[in-house]
């Protein structure tokens, strides 16, 4: 996952550094990468995880039950969406 290229606050490096003993370089890569999982656009996650189901074999209502599961329990919670609202975020 790409993060951002935006200075990361250099007191948060050094505590997860210090906290998990990883080099400061390691652990602004670490924040970098959990951050640009949080800042995925509810778009592009659907399509992805919808994608991701479906190379394992999930048929589409059971995949939209997931990702609205899913959805609902990330840190910052998408809003909630209808299988149909899904639907055309996958297929237009």
């Amino acid at each position: 996952m790409r993060h951002s290229r935006r200075v990361l606050d250099p007191e948060l490096v050094a505590r997860v550094a210090d906290a998990s003993g990883l080099t400061r370089g390691e652990a602004a890569r670490v924040i970098g990468d959990v951050l640009a999982h949080y800042a995925e656009p509810v778009e592009v996650y659907v399509r992805r995880r919808h994608h991701e189901l479906q190379t394992y074999g999930m048929r589409n209502a059971e995949a939209f039950r997931t990702i609205g599961a899913e959805l609902r329990s990330r840190l910052v919670a998408a809003p909630d969406m209808s299988e149909r609202q899904l639907r055309r975020l996958i297929y237009g």
